[in-house]
């Protein structure tokens, strides 16, 4: 389902290109200052936006360019362990906005080392008259063995339609792991990992925002995509090569949705959504096609507005991971506020109740955002996430249900705040203009 343009688009494309690099020339040889950005009609931003239907490059060989040390910014995405337990992390560089990028990197000793970037997905092109960014993405091991990357592409941060792109690993524990050209396999994004259902299909929750772009983007470029928009879900039944549109829920308050589908035992389908007044939750008895009403979770699960991980594990039990110390309340001053600290918990019985409450990451002096992850052959669960995103750092929690069920660490291969990467570039304050100064009034 990949799409094409055409030629009299990129003909038109390639016109605003060039006008955009000659304004650019013109503008470095007249040494002004920055003049506001083109305010393009709605015809040209859709012309510009089919540049984000052109493939991306998957750079394999990325260094030293992307060097840690020449990057300033991070923000985690996804982690994954392949057949012969290599574990792949990616993060966003450059900003989480129009700027970012995907690096990726991995590890063969459980966590405890890493790569430099090994794998960098960068659309940005110095002629481009809007920045094109990657700004999600996910491993994923199939059970064939095979690594997924998921990932979108965008102009600027989100015009509108975006596109979900997959490039799939045959071989990801190589030295010199190769991977498939990218394919688009629908419009919007997916931050999560596909669900393999008891019947043998896959199951993948992308999402097309439920509002308009950002930046230029901000008009309603794209209102014929609006049946489209919310939590699309896409089946697979055979092995990845083709996914189809199988149902679509909408939800209320909508945020980046960023959903996850687990199957109950009884082989309803349960899927967990963010949205901007916290978790809600939706059920499907015919493998995806429909969905209840939306609704905020039976089991009074309170999260902030943040991404959480929900995944069920080899025992039968159900793994969750939010922000906050307490499975039932979000925002509180003990937890510094939003999006601080992260704990996990389990369920037995399919959700209805929830045991633990292990603090992965305590601190709340800084901001822990965006966990995911897996679980080994041997029962450990591994969670990447980011604290004091931006100048902070990508950290891994290495941990088991034993440890959950305890509120600590009782396992002895386990291991919390355990770094991934960080970036090695400082960003430079700004500097405060001085204080004006004023004479002090004198009597006469």
């Amino acid at each position: 389902m990949c799409a094409h343009i055409s030629a009299a688009r990129l003909m038109i494309v390639s016109f605003l290109l060039c006008l955009a690099a000659s304004s650019a020339h013109a503008q470095k040889e007249a040494k002004t200052e920055k003049p506001e950005p083109p305010n393009y009609s709605i015809a040209e931003l859709r012309q510009i936006a089919d540049l984000a239907l052109v493939p991306p490059v998957i750079n394999t060989a990325p260094l030293p360019r992307y060097d840690m040390s020449t990057q300033d910014y991070v923000m985690t995405l996804t982690t994954e362990r392949t057949p012969k337990g290599r574990i792949w992390a990616a993060w966003i560089g450059g900003e989480d906005g129009p700027k970012a990028f995907l690096l990726a990197a991995s590890s063969d000793d459980n966590g405890e080392t890493w790569t430099k970037p090994r794998l960098v997905i960068d659309g940005h092109s110095p002629g481009l008259p809007i920045p094109r960014s990657v700004i999600i993405g996910n491993f994923w091991t199939d059970p064939l063995g095979r690594l997924w990357l998921f990932f979108d592409q965008s102009m600027s941060h989100f015009d509108g339609r975006a596109g979900l792109w997959a490039t799939l690993c045959e071989n990801p524990d190589a030295e010199n792991p190769t991977w498939s050209p990218p394919k688009r396999i629908a419009n919007g994004a997916m931050l999560n990992k596909p669900t393999m259902l008891s019947s043998g299909e896959w199951l993948l929750p992308a999402y097309l925002l439920q509002r308009d772009g950002y930046g230029p983007y901000k008009p309603r470029v794209f209102p014929e995509l609006d049946p489209q928009r919310g939590v699309n879900v896409l089946a697979s039944t055979d092995q990845g090569k083709t996914w189809e549109p199988r149902g679509i829920i909408k939800f209320p308050n909508p945020s980046w949705h960023e959903a996850m589908i687990v199957e109950k035992k009884n082989k309803q389908l349960w899927m967990m959504t963010r949205t901007s007044k916290g978790i809600m939750e939706s059920f499907s008895d015919d493998k995806g096609r429909t969905w209840t009403e939306p609704a905020f979770t039976a089991a009074n699960i309170q999260n902030t507005s943040a991404r959480f991980f929900f995944r069920r594990l080899a025992s039968g039990n159900l793994l969750l991971i939010k922000n906050g110390s307490d499975l039932h309340k979000a925002d509180t001053k003990e937890d510094g506020g939003r999006r601080r600290k992260l704990s996990a918990w389990l369920s037995d019985d399919d959700g209805v109740t929830w045991k633990g409450g292990l603090l992965v990451e305590d601190r709340a002096e800084k901001r822990a955002t965006y966990p995911d992850g897996f679980q080994a052959p041997d029962g450990t669960i591994f969670i990447t996430y980011d604290y004091n995103r931006g100048p902070g750092q990508i950290l891994m929690a290495r941990f088991t249900e034993a440890d959950i069920l305890a509120g600590k660490l009782v396992s002895p291969q386990s291991k919390l705040k355990m770094p991934v990467t960080k970036p090695g570039k400082k960003v430079p304050k700004k500097k405060k203009p001085p204080a004006a100064k004023t004479k002090a009034a004198t009597l006469p």
